[in-house]
């Protein structure tokens, strides 16, 4: 089984193209297209700035790996967005008991008041009854 520094390993190779153990922004822009992204020159500029450890204005092995990693993160995190939304449903930037309630009975699960408020004190980490998204985002992590 090949573990994920191993395929990271490959890909980096595939897209240095020179051979020089480092990747400039247009061959960051090749990967990214080349798994079905899009990234303006800029953008991939910009990302490699952002990443760049050593300000050679390149990736090495190590950098790459941050980049593809952050990427996943964002994505994570844009997921766990979604997710919220999903519960929030009052618009009040907060999950509270009756829209726990609502979104659990819509996935088939029956739940009183009182046993959404007492799931929401589980992760109510400033104790105001109701869940915000970093409060959330601990309960899913």
């Amino acid at each position: 089984m090949v573990n994920k520094n191993e395929q990271y390993e490959r890909v980096f190779n595939h897209f240095d193209e020179n051979g020089d153990g480092r990747l400039s922004p247009s061959e960051i822009q090749q990967c990214v297209r080349a798994i079905g992204g899009e990234l303006s020159l800029a953008e991939a500029e910009a990302a490699v700035e952002y990443t760049d450890s050593d300000g050679d204005g390149l990736l090495g092995f190590e950098d790459f790996v941050r980049f593809l990693e952050g990427g996943e993160e964002e994505e994570k995190a844009n997921d766990l967005k979604e997710a919220f939304k999903m519960y929030e449903m009052e618009e009040t930037g907060c999950i509270t008991p009756r829209s726990l309630k609502r979104m659990l009975s819509r996935l088939g699960q029956s739940s009183t008041l009182d046993q959404c408020k007492t799931m929401i004190a589980q992760f109510d980490l400033n104790g105001d009854g109701v869940l915000n998204f970093d409060e959330f985002k601990v309960m899913m992590l």
